[in-house]
């Protein structure tokens, strides 16, 4: 998450950086929740297959995708969150 500046619209965060993005969809391999979100993220700034981890919730319903990324600017970023909300299937985005 990034915080706010109380003065400002601009975030506290400083790039280049590495950031972590999380996505929980479904786990369902008909879903193909994670290869949906590599693409988002690609769409902005590509990913190889080995930043993306998976995380299955404790009663398999749903999968947490985590995507290691290096971002140049606080552009990227918006951008990859902007991809991750239209995922189908998306129930939760950090």
């Amino acid at each position: 998450m990034f915080v706010l500046n109380s003065q400002s619209d601009e975030t506290l965060q400083e790039y280049p950086c590495d950031y972590m993005f999380k996505a929980f969809g479904p786990s369902a391999p008909e879903h193909r929740f994670a290869e949906k979100v590599h693409s988002a993220v690609n769409q902005v700034l590509p990913v190889a297959l080995d930043a993306i981890k998976q995380r299955p919730s404790s009663k398999g319903g749903y999968v947490c995708v985590s995507v290691l990324t290096y971002l140049h600017n606080e552009q990227q970023r918006q951008d990859i969150y902007r991809e991750l909300q239209n995922l189908d299937g998306l129930k939760y985005l950090l």
